[in-house]
């Protein structure tokens, strides 16, 4: 199965059989442990449940506990679910060796977070005139609707709120280096999230 659990190292460069320098995003991936196979008979639907991490036993619930010592595992930080009709038995330990280099991968990971931030920061909008007697409405959004028709603001206008902190999936990207010694995978181009922050890396639904 071509599904991995790892950490967000940060970025570098390789240079390529041409001598050209290509941005890379440096994961610590693996060792993951099968935790759990789902079925359609026993589920209605056929996955893997990954486990990633090991901790000390106080870290963890008594029921996370117990489902690990289910299939004799150590106690596992993080656990997640890859949809897959892949053949696998709990117990099994995957590494970066699922991967080839040259393969296509979809990494995805929890974007960071910016707290509260106005239009401008948010959406990119140009904000007020900066001159024919304004003094205020420079980084403010305008007009958010009319008055008497529709006499409301619509759903999903884009306005001051939370930005960042939400689950982005960056698409095809491209293998460029494994290092199965040290649990190293390295992908062309960014990926979401900050240093240490847990990325999951599956196949390319896209290819």
């Amino acid at each position: 199965m071509k599904g991995l659990i790892g950490k967000k190292v940060g970025m570098t460069q390789l240079f390529d059989d041409s001598g050209k320098a290509v941005p890379v995003t440096v994961i610590k991936a693996g060792p993951c442990y099968v935790t759990q196979v789902r079925s359609v008979d026993q589920d209605g639907y056929n996955a893997v449940q990954l486990g990633y991490e090991e901790v000390k036993p106080q870290r963890l619930t008594g029921g996370e506990l117990g489902h690990l010592k289910k299939v004799d595992l150590p106690p596992l930080r993080f656990l997640r679910e890859f949809r897959t009709d892949e053949s696998l038995e709990a117990g099994e330990i995957l590494t970066v060796e699922v991967f080839d280099e040259g393969d296509r991968v979809d990494v995805v990971g929890k974007s960071k977070g910016r707290g509260f931030a106005g239009v401008v920061k948010r959406y990119g909008f140009s904000g007020g005139p900066k001159t024919h007697g304004q003094s205020d409405r420079l980084r403010a959004p305008g007009s958010i609707g009319a008055g008497s028709t529709p006499g409301r603001v619509f759903k999903g206008k884009r306005m001051p709120g939370r930005m960042g902190n939400e689950t982005v999936t960056s698409q095809n990207l491209l293998v460029s280096r494994i290092d199965p010694e040290n649990n190293i995978i390295a992908v062309r181009g960014s990926v979401p999230g900050p240093k240490n922050g847990l990325v999951l890396i599956i196949e390319a639904r896209k290819q």
